[in-house]
């Protein structure tokens, strides 16, 4: 549109034939999914599930609640549809409710295009201003919401109350023409919601005894997390009556897609990233704990376990990096397996623990996700230390853990030290016996660094499968032999019981 128009007669003059926000919408998407282009850019692991059901109720001109657990992008995609609004739209000057000029809404829009005519002007907001949202907290009004005669605006213009010009509208009139959200819908009080039942179902507002009738033109969002998730509140029947698509949103159901979301919203400095290297392999262990968390007895499911989890808990784990090279005084360095150990904070306040979890305490729960994590993920890596305790084997395989064990069994002990610098810890993982030789025998194209952030998975893996004792400190990780006798893994004969193995 040509922004330069400044009245209502050149409007005319121009061809402009205004549409309803929902039809604008429509119309917008269509071109979209003509030309083959991504609805919602940046929303990961919706391609086939929550994003085409998103995209038929748009183009069905559909009022939309967004139903989930936490962390689910839910107010991501109603803020992403400003994309799909046409870049700026004409209103009446000063209306405070986005008057189309061809359709006014209020009194002083009649009342100034009734003055001027032609000449009426106008001017052109927006998409972005077009977006209004509101957290639905138990304060909330409906004044907040629809409006409410306003005493000093009256006494200003020497108005009575029963003038319409007395009115002071809420946000959700002045929303008109735009997208509006309300989020955690169950939060507004139940005589609230039932003040939305006209503009949903009739498109206008009352307030008080004004006889004011108001369709107003707006496309709600609501999201909301599970009826049965909070006792605060819940949506009233007759409201989700009204609301013509609900739609299920979830977690990532793959480990890469989680990992996609977690580095896109990250907030990592260049910086960081040119002091701190972190492997794929921290990366889903990171991952892995969100993952072990929402099947974890110990977690409430009904809260969920947000995407905000493994997000925080990356940014620890690089700034871990980044503060131990900072004290040693090195220019690089990489995440190690210790520094997991700092995203601690990132798991105890992002859980909503159940009895069972209150008990055990969200510091023991934040240790047993993490070390979950690791065992799930070593036997991607290497060789499961559960399948050499059968026992009696047709054909014996050699156990590849033998000697690092073994160096244990003998009464020895390593203790890594959170902050050492990354020679010591080369030197504290070099003295374990066969370890090194065992990660090079399954990783031969592994450099150095690499190598090192082997072996030491290699200790925290054999200590989750309870080969090895594994005790963490404040400060430090202390690895020693677990029940002398029982893990000796002596093979002078072969045909060895599982607890002579073990």
């Amino acid at each position: 549109m040509d922004t330069s128009i400044k009245t209502l007669g050149e409007l005319k003059k121009s061809g402009y034939k205004p549409v309803s926000v929902k039809e604008e919408i429509r119309r917008n998407l269509i071109k979209k999914l003509q030309k083959k282009e991504t609805s919602f850019p940046g929303i990961i692991g919706y391609d086939d599930t929550v994003i085409p059901d998103t995209e038929r109720a748009l183009l069905s001109r559909h009022n939309i609640l967004f139903l989930g657990l936490r962390g689910q992008a839910k107010t991501r995609m109603a803020r992403q549809m400003t994309d799909l609004l046409d870049e700026f739209i004409p209103v009446v000057e000063g209306s405070e409710v986005n008057d189309d000029p061809f359709n006014p809404l209020s009194r002083y829009a009649r009342d100034l295009i009734a003055e001027k005519g032609d000449k009426t002007p106008i001017t052109w907001i927006s998409r972005e201003e077009r977006y209004a949202e509101k957290l639905a907290t138990p304060d909330v009004s409906v004044a907040d919401l629809i409006g409410d005669i306003d005493p000093i605006k009256a006494a200003n213009l020497k108005l009575s109350y029963a003038d319409e010009r007395a009115i002071h509208f809420g946000i959700i009139p002045r929303s008109n023409r735009s997208i509006f959200v309300i989020n955690e819908l169950p939060d507004l009080q139940a005589r609230i919601q039932v003040a939305l039942f006209n503009i949903l179902q009739e498109g206008d507002i009352q307030i008080r005894g004004f006889k004011v009738r108001m369709p107003l033109d707006i496309l709600f969002i609501f999201t909301a997390n599970p009826e049965d998730y909070t006792n605060r509140g819940s949506i009233v029947t007759p409201l989700k009556d009204r609301i013509e698509s609900q739609i299920i949103t979830h977690y990532p159901k793959s480990v890469e897609n989680s990992l996609l979301i977690t580095e896109q919203e990250a907030d990592i400095h260049d910086e960081q990233l040119a002091k701190v290297s972190i492997s794929d392999m921290v990366k889903r262990l990171i991952e892995q704990v969100a993952f072990e968390a929402r099947n974890s007895e110990y977690v409430d499911k009904k809260s969920g376990v947000s995407a905000r989890l493994t997000i925080a808990a990356y940014e620890n784990a690089v700034s871990s990096g980044e503060r131990r090279a900072i004290i040693n005084k090195e220019k690089e360095t990489h995440v190690r397996i210790a520094d997991l150990m700092s995203i601690i904070p990132a798991i105890t306040g992002k859980i909503e623990l159940v009895y069972e979890g209150e008990q055990e305490g969200p510091l023991q729960v934040a240790h047993n996700l993490l070390d979950k994590s690791i065992r799930t993920l070593f036997a991607s890596y290497f060789p499961n230390p559960d399948s050499f305790k059968k026992k009696k084997q047709s054909q014996p395989v050699e156990n590849p853990y033998r000697s690092v064990i073994q160096w244990f069994d003998k009464g020895n002990s390593l203790q890594l030290l959170q902050d050492i610098s990354d020679k010591q810890y080369e030197t504290s993982l070099n003295k374990v016996e066969g370890l090194k030789d065992m990660v090079k025998a399954r990783f031969p194209q592994a450099n150095n660094r690499e190598a090192l952030l082997l072996m030491e998975f290699v200790l925290h893996g054999l200590a989750s499968y309870s080969l090895i004792s594994k005790k963490v400190a404040e400060n430090h990780t202390r690895f020693s032999d677990l029940l002398g006798t029982m893990m000796n893994f002596s093979m002078e004969d072969n045909d060895v019981t599982e607890e002579e193995d073990f």
